[in-house]
């Protein structure tokens, strides 16, 4: 199956380059404008989607539902594919983080594998949550094409674990509105074929 990923349009955190994470942040003008000039490009292509899936958090179900508008297909809500939370830091900017938490921001918390800031999910815990979320999918799909609208780690994520590996994976960046298409089997028991570096 084929898998497109987009990423939510603009919020105003985005905007204001605030860590969003698991906060319930709704699109801003330029975000409703960005996805509905994309809904229609999305509509033209071919072949159509089967099915719209949507992260539960706010921005990504706002911008689902103007691609479902175009489309003429239901958004399936995806727990799996919500966006990490970061705890502490969610809502602040990487100057306000640095400066609240000095020692956290100093030991490069969020980019640790295995610890996040508190009250957050691991990197680890989100790429064993998006991986089952992606091997139940393709277990239910065969050669249909599926889009998925979710968030900015999401997308490193499934990147990383069906097609890139984790070499880039805190460099590479798909930005609000961008599309990462991907193919999902369940060659060798599923649709994942890279571990991520040990260690942090």
């Amino acid at each position: 199956m084929e898998l497109v990923v987009i990423r939510h349009t603009e919020t105003q955190a985005n905007a204001e380059g605030r860590y969003q994470g698991a906060l319930d942040i709704g699109l801003n003008d330029d975000g409703v404008r960005q996805i509905s000039r994309l809904a229609e490009q999305v509509a033209a292509t071919l072949p159509p989607f089967d099915r719209l899936l949507a992260s539960p958090l706010l921005r990504t179900r706002e911008s689902a539902a103007i691609l479902s508008r175009q489309l003429g297909l239901p958004v399936e809500l995806a727990p799996a594919f919500r966006e990490r939370n970061v705890g502490l830091f969610e809502g602040l900017t990487q100057a306000e983080a640095r400066a609240s938490y000095p020692e956290l921001w100093a030991c490069n918390i969020t980019r640790r594998w295995a610890e996040a800031p508190p009250g957050g999910e691991t990197l680890d815990e989100t790429i064993v949550r998006v991986s089952q979320g992606l091997t139940a999918l393709a277990s239910t799909m065969q050669e249909e094409r599926v889009l998925l609208v979710a968030h900015g780690v999401v997308a490193k994520v499934i990147r990383a674990v069906t097609t890139a590996g984790f070499d880039d994976f805190f460099e590479w960046q798909l930005l609000n509105g961008g599309m990462l298409s991907v193919r999902l089997s369940l060659t060798n028991g599923g649709p994942l074929h890279f571990s991520r570096p040990l260690g942090d």
